[in-house]
């Protein structure tokens, strides 16, 4: 076990590792974050902030010198860099989940090989790849860059092989997916925690709307049949215990108008999905990530409350700030700001969550307090 007093390593600055430090140190712990960023959200909290590439020899070897453990907020450090990371300090999650979750291709066939359906897809290297894919699929299709793709970005809705050819053109032809369009009934994501002792813990289903390709808002409990959401919980623990993960997971599934679920894709880390936790849950995903690193027993994932989260984009902001007392007159809104200084359409600002007790209506209320910033 690492216990309270050790220090953390966090490779990744952004609201998520702001949020990873506000818990880490609650608990009693020093946490150094590596960032490029000179400003990052949790750099500018955290005791130390490394600022240097994520690849910097230097820094690294510094980091995994002073560090119990490393951890990530994003998915996108490259996963040769944790591999190096471990041969001289745990680093959890590993370099084989972060390297299957940076690909869509390995993770859609990572699914599939542990028998959990996705939307049909084909690999696009050419244009005959794209013929078959119409050729064979019977309805809207969606591509989408293999990497780097998240937030709606590197994606595009077409309905003809010349949209399809188009789009990739608009990609500059780097190796895509396209999958079927699936008819949705609804969107839902299962966030959960495997520590390195192999305990699992699961959180509550969340529903989610999506504006723009970008989550809108997470709502728990999910109004998703029972048997669906106890199908993503079942596929999720599927997951982590087949990649004998160590941290917090989150997936994003497909329900469609048939009730079929589908996985979508997952990211080795806390996620959006789940920061309805930190207000609604005994235990925070943020708490818990820290639990599954350092060993510890997990936390109690159970929601005592019902609630919606809403996302904050920069689009709310124009020449002033947006009206915070419109939503902070009613008591049962947590607002969120994360500190960052540009503010830019589609960039993620913040959060609030308006929480309720279980069984009472959360999401309209939400919507309409969103409506007043």
């Amino acid at each position: 076990m690492i216990l309270p007093g050790a220090t953390l390593g966090m490779l990744g600055g952004g609201q998520l590792g702001r949020m990873f430090v506000h818990a880490a140190t609650s608990m009693g712990y020093r946490v150094i974050v590596l960032d490029p960023n000179s400003s990052s959200p949790a750099g500018e909290i955290a005791h130390l902030h490394v600022q240097a590439n994520y690849n910097d020899a230097h820094a690294l070897k510094a980091l995994a010198q002073e560090c119990a453990v490393i951890t990530t907020e994003f998915e996108n450090v490259p996963a040769e860099v944790l591999a190096h990371l471990a041969e001289s300090c745990p680093v959890h999650p590993g370099a084989h989940a972060v390297e299957i979750s940076q690909n869509r291709i390995k993770e859609k066939q990572y699914a599939e090989s542990l028998g959990i359906a996705t939307a049909p897809f084909y690999i696009v290297n050419n244009e005959q790849d794209l013929k078959q894919a119409f050729s064979n699929i019977k309805s809207a299709l969606i591509l989408k860059t293999t990497s780097l793709g998240y937030d709606g970005k590197g994606q595009a809705v077409v309905q003809t092989f010349e949209e399809g050819l188009e789009a990739w053109k608009a990609l500059n032809f780097v190796e895509c997916v396209i999958e079927q369009k699936i008819d949705l009934a609804a969107e839902i994501s299962v966030v959960l925690a495997r520590s390195t002792t192999g305990e699992i813990n699961i959180f509550p289903v969340a529903e989610n709307v999506h504006r723009d390709g970008i989550l809108h808002t997470s709502t728990v409990p999910a109004k998703v049949d029972e048997k669906i959401q106890d199908q993503a919980k079942a596929h999720a623990q599927k997951i982590v215990e087949a990649l004998k993960y160590c941290g917090v997971l989150a997936i994003e599934y497909f329900v469609g108008q048939n009730g079929a679920l589908y996985f979508n894709e997952m990211a080795p880390r806390t996620h959006n999905s789940g920061h309805y936790t930190i207000d609604a849950c005994y235990t925070s995903q943020f708490e818990q990530q820290i639990r599954a690193i350092c060993g510890l027993p997990l936390g109690n994932s159970n929601a005592h409350s019902a609630v919606t989260m809403v996302n904050l984009l920069g689009d709310l902001w124009g020449a002033k700030n947006p009206e915070w007392l419109n939503i902070l007159h009613n008591n049962n809104v947590k607002l969120y700001l994360y500190g960052k200084k540009d503010a830019r359409p589609g960039r993620k600002m913040g959060h609030f969550c308006n929480i309720a007790s279980i069984g009472e209506e959360t999401l309209f209320t939400a919507e309409q307090l969103f409506s007043d910033l």
